[in-house]
């Protein structure tokens, strides 16, 4: 697993400029999906409201990353968080 992240991270250091051009839209686009599906669902209010929070935080601590021009380390490692948990928002909504 540390190789595959190791591999990705060398590939995002070598071009982050456009890697991180497409990442914005990518992530934002999915980021949106899982705020889409939040707001659909049935579980309670506040419960939502939380998980909105994190999946919009996320998305934009990313995107402010990539505006500050933070390390390629730290923006990646952003990248992979945001993704990750909006993935994971979605398909518990999903099942």
């Amino acid at each position: 697993m540390t190789s595959i992240y190791n591999k990705l991270l060398m590939e995002f250091k070598k071009r982050q400029l456009g890697y991180s051009s497409i990442a914005i839209i990518g992530q934002s686009c999915l980021g949106s999906a899982a705020a889409m599906v939040l707001l659909m669902g049935e579980m309670a209010m506040s419960l939502r409201m939380t998980l909105l929070f994190f999946v919009t935080i996320f998305c934009m601590a990313f995107n402010g990353a990539v505006l500050a021009q933070l390390k390629s380390t730290t923006t990646f490692n952003l990248l992979i968080l945001s993704l990750a948990f909006s993935v994971l928002v979605i398909m518990v909504h999903i099942f």
